[in-house]
């Protein structure tokens, strides 16, 4: 059986991996991002870059809010897995 902290951790190993998928896939210019899977996609990682995006600019047109975003959520995960 697993276990609360399994799961937790678990899940967000997996918002990790969709958003190392999204960046990937940020690389390849032609992806329409309103076609499916894209969309889905875009829908499920957008609420987590978007507010690190409005606080970090572009730097050279590079977007480093994907580094704030992995880096944040290491700290929520350390912070919600030591109270399960």
């Amino acid at each position: 059986m697993i276990s609360i902290h399994q799961a937790i951790a678990q899940l967000f190993d997996l918002i990790q991996l969709i958003l190392i998928i999204r960046i990937l896939l940020g690389w390849f210019p032609n992806i329409n991002w309103w076609n499916q899977p894209f969309k889905l996609l875009h829908d499920v990682t957008e609420p987590i870059l978007a507010p690190f995006r409005r606080i970090i600019p572009p730097i050279g047109g590079l977007d480093l809010s994907p580094i704030v975003a992995f880096l944040a959520l290491g700290i929520l995960q350390s912070i919600v897995l030591t109270f399960v």
